[in-house]
């Protein structure tokens, strides 16, 4: 079964309190799960990565077999297909979380999309960020 993933990942002040989104979805284009994390804090492309991770996590939870990853960070998107070296070492061991959950479907893909595009994950990381904010 293929799954799709949308995931984004903010920090407002980067770094600062941070939270990732995630929407999958199935080829049909029914969400099958939506939801935010708090991360704490940390920075925007900590988040985008965290995101990308539940992402995997939970497309395998659901079944899948293989993931279609939509992210509109370019930085990780070029970085989880090697185009891009990683330099930062707490990026390095994202990478490796990412590509080890990765490791557990037949097939997974890295698609970069427009912000435009990934609204629903935006609205998860906002919605979340916004909650902490009001239980602080």
């Amino acid at each position: 079964m293929k799954l799709i993933t949308f995931t984004d990942g903010g920090a407002r002040g980067n770094p600062g309190p941070a939270a990732a989104g995630i929407v999958i979805k199935n080829e049909a284009g029914k969400t099958l799960a939506a939801y935010g994390e708090y991360l704490g804090k940390q920075t925007n492309n900590f988040a985008e990565y965290s995101g990308l991770i539940s992402a995997l996590k939970k497309a395998k939870e659901l079944g899948a077999t293989e993931v279609e990853c939509r992210l509109d960070s370019e930085l990780v998107t070029k970085q989880m297909r090697r185009e891009y070296k990683i330099k930062d070492p707490g990026l390095q061991k994202l990478f490796i979380l990412a590509y080890n959950a990765s490791t557990e479907f037949k097939k997974v893909t890295y698609h970069h999309i427009f912000r435009e595009q990934n609204k629903e994950a935006d609205k998860q990381v906002n919605e979340t960020l916004d909650k902490k904010n009001l239980s602080n």
